[in-house]
């Protein structure tokens, strides 16, 4: 595959090829991309939904020495089977090979489990290794299925080509390598090459997981060092909405969003994009088309350098539930260094991740928002660590408020238009909101605040009204 033509790496999830119907949904879509074309798309594919929960289930039971793990092999490989014999009811060299080849895989499969049975022990390594049969298998059999239907198809281990650290469940990317082996090996493929997602290789060979939503990652690195025009993540919705359409029922679709738009709708809430995938794309200028497997002639949501649409100046809502607030308070912060840092070090070294936070002009106070469940761990730390101040009345006992939701308003072009602040607090006091905590960045692209959890769909629905209706 030549740099001088340009490619679109297309990735389809779970949803796009959970069973045979939806695989062969997703191979038209391939094929009229690679129409006219003896090069491409690069088409990265997740595992069929719910393989990948059943093999991590699997791994635990075996751990456990349950004899539950393998009836739960049984159940992946027929369903794999099932889906294979539709795909390709008819007798044929190219079916045989499949099934060979699939055979082999769960034998390795379950030879790996039998040995986590018979340890007792599932190592983070050893759980990279199981659930990265998910991707392998389907990639496996979509491609064999694409070869059926007259397409030049090849599956390529991304172990070949993505090299990452040796930690497990979420290894770093060592980008430089990586890129120049994706450039190697698919300069060698003259047809559509079917990756799977979601997985690496350390120098050893050593398979890895990138962690969450790790197969938009591998779409992203792959465009990337192809230098794309452009990388399509497939799902089950059309694209970006303005907002949460189970809560807000005439959420619109936005069809441009900016990288910065997309990672904060994502960090609240919004089923997007993961932040940390967008990263090499957004580095190389390179395009992210969200679309909908059952809706491909829908012309998605754009993913680029442009913010949304000028005339709008919020480009959407998003929200973060089953957070609380932790409240610290007292004159002996006020003007002493370092204080916060303290508060941050002790948090970060119980790995709690500081969601949001507030600190008064007047240093008397700082408050954090975190995860409900890491409360008790969190107020343990800080007990710990300012022990002394509590003790000396410096700082009062911890106040904590739980059953929260962070809202967010985002926009690029928020920036530097007056009067929004004003119109979205008078739009919650209208509606009599009490606002717990604000937050806003010097970017002016994100106000984000804090209400009590039952008040969402009120506040969700009111200020879409306020910002997305049209008005006569």
């Amino acid at each position: 595959m030549s740099k001088s033509h340009k490619i679109i790496v297309s990735k389809f999830g779970g949803s796009s090829v959970q069973d045979s119907q939806t695989i062969q949904n997703t191979v038209r879509i391939v094929a009229g991309r690679a129409e006219g074309s003896s090069r491409g798309p690069v088409v990265v594919l997740s595992a069929m939904r719910g393989i990948t929960d059943l093999l991590l289930q699997a791994a635990t039971t075996a751990e456990q020495g349950n004899n539950e793990a393998e009836k739960l092999l049984v159940d992946i490989q027929n369903r794999h089977q099932a889906t294979v014999a539709e795909l390709m009811p008819q007798a044929s060299p190219e079916r045989d090979e499949l099934q060979r080849e699939m055979e082999e895989l769960f034998f390795q499969l379950k030879e790996i489990l039998h040995g986590v049975s018979l340890l007792h022990e599932c190592t983070k390594r050893t759980r990279d290794y199981i659930v990265s049969f998910g991707e392998r298998l389907n990639c496996l059999q979509v491609s064999a299925y694409m070869r059926s239907q007259g397409l030049a198809a090849e599956m390529v281990d991304a172990r070949e080509m993505i090299r990452t650290s040796e930690e497990h469940d979420g290894a770093t990317v060592l980008f430089q390598e990586t890129y120049a082996r994706i450039t190697k090996r698919l300069q060698e493929i003259d047809g559509i090459a079917v990756v799977p997602g979601f997985i690496g290789s350390t120098a050893d060979g050593v398979t890895t997981t990138l962690g969450r939503n790790g197969s938009d990652y591998t779409a992203s690195l792959l465009g990337a060092a192809l230098e794309a025009e452009a990388i399509e993540i497939w799902t089950d919705v059309d694209g970006v909405l303005s907002a949460d359409p189970r809560v807000v029922d005439h959420a619109t679709l936005l069809p441009q969003v900016s990288f910065r738009e997309a990672m904060e709708l994502s960090y609240f809430g919004a089923d997007v994009i993961h932040p940390y995938t967008m990263i090499p794309a957004m580095e190389a200028g390179i395009p992210i088309w969200i679309k909908n497997t059952r809706n491909p002639d829908n012309a998605g949501t754009k993913i680029s350098d442009v913010p949304s649409d000028a005339s709008q100046v919020i480009t959407g809502l998003a929200s973060i539930g089953g957070v609380a607030l932790i409240n610290i308070e007292g004159g002996g912060m006020v003007g002493i260094p370092g204080f916060a840092g303290r508060v941050f070090k002790a948090l970060a070294e119980h790995n709690i991740n500081i969601i949001m936070i507030t600190q008064a002009s007047s240093e008397h106070s700082i408050c954090i928002v975190i995860r409900e469940d890491q409360v008790a761990t969190a107020l343990s730390a800080l007990n710990k660590e300012l022990a002394r101040e509590l003790a000396t009345h410096q700082i009062q006992d911890f106040d904590v408020i739980d059953d929260l939701e962070i809202v967010a308003v985002i926009g690029e072009n928020m920036r530097g238009t007056p009067g929004i602040s004003g119109q979205l607090f008078s739009t919650l006091g209208d509606k009599g909101i009490n606002v717990l905590a604000i937050a806003q960045g010097s970017s002016e692209m994100n106000v984000s605040f804090v209400i009590h959890r039952g008040e969402r769909e009120v506040v969700l629905r009111s200020l879409h009204d306020r910002f997305f209706l049209k008005k006569d």
